[in-house]
């Protein structure tokens, strides 16, 4: 079930704005709490608001990528676990996005905000697993 390379690259790009997004994001948010200097409120937000752009794309490439290879492979019967775990990863750091953008709740807001981390932490060592699962398969 081999993507098209532009579309593949897509994707590969955009998660990979994600994990370094995310990732920058987290030293930021950190070291503005140690250091309270303003560059690293800045460049949290920033961080973010690049992150969040980026979410955007995926969500346009996950929609497309659901009929071209989910749901082919599938029914092919290949890779069916860790594509499962894919779009379970997938699903969960949509899920808590719009529960870290919509929901006010200060007690349950860190809870979301450490599984979103988690999630996409996993994600970013799960991807390359399941690209490297579905290769083999082709040998």
């Amino acid at each position: 079930m081999r993507l098209k390379r532009p579309f593949r690259y897509s994707i590969y790009a955009t998660f990979a704005v994600l994990l370094l997004t995310g990732a920058c994001w987290l030293v930021a948010d950190w070291q503005k709490n140690i250091a309270g200097d303003e560059i690293w409120q800045q460049t949290a937000a920033t961080m973010l608001m690049v992150h969040g752009g980026a979410a955007m794309l995926a969500l346009l490439l996950l929609g497309a990528l659901i009929p071209v290879h989910l749901l082919r492979a599938w029914r092919s019967r290949k890779n069916r676990i860790s594509g499962s775990m894919m779009a379970t990863f997938n699903a969960v750091l949509i899920v808590t996005a719009f529960g870290l953008y919509y929901l006010g709740s200060e007690e349950v807001r860190p809870w979301i905000s450490w599984i979103h981390l988690t999630a996409g932490f996993a994600l970013s060592l799960m991807l390359p697993l399941h690209i490297w699962l579905g290769r083999r398969e082709l040998w």
